[in-house]
């Protein structure tokens, strides 16, 4: 069976044996909108040539014929904007639900992002003061000790995470 995503309009194959009659919750794999997915049965009653027809039913259906004549009557400009409003309505829903999924998928990537840079500027940092320590020492010269510790310490860490692994 072919099911059509009702956000994005994307159409997927999908085997009838993986929907229950009841209905199941379906994720589109293009937008990732989560939407309840149903059967449709079609209608098996069989029909009998000899119903009565009731006359305010073609009358109902003869003013909505007249209406839609009415309605194609309209000038061209009116139907232009009316579907540049829908299409608007459309882009807006998209553009909201595309943030909210983003804001989702962000929260747990940013830590991890944060704490990748963190390391980065960590060790970015350590080859710096490495690279530079004889002519900060030459500035500085209370600065060998504390390079000298935090070298100690880096060797230290190391070991130990040698020796877990």
């Amino acid at each position: 069976m072919i099911i059509t995503c009702p956000n994005c309009n994307k159409q997927f194959k999908i085997d009838n044996s993986l929907i229950p009659t009841e209905g199941r919750d379906l994720q589109c794999g293009s937008c990732n909108h989560i939407w309840f997915y149903n059967i449709q049965e079609k209608n098996n009653e069989v029909l009998e040539l000899k119903q009565e027809i009731i006359s305010e039913d073609i009358e109902s259906k003869v003013e909505n014929k007249e209406d839609k004549i009415e309605d194609k009557q309209q000038p061209e400009e009116i139907i232009k904007t009316e579907i540049n409003n829908k299409k608007k309505e459309k882009n807006l829903d998209n553009q909201k639900n595309t943030t909210t999924l983003k804001k989702t998928e962000n929260k747990g990537s940013k830590f991890f992002s944060y704490l990748i840079v963190l390391i980065i500027s960590f060790v970015a940092l350590i080859i710096f003061l490495d690279t530079l320590k004889t002519p900060l020492i030459n500035v500085f010269p209370g600065l060998e000790i504390i390079l000298f510790n935090l070298f100690e310490t880096l060797q230290d860490i190391k070991l130990f995470i040698i020796d877990l692994i």
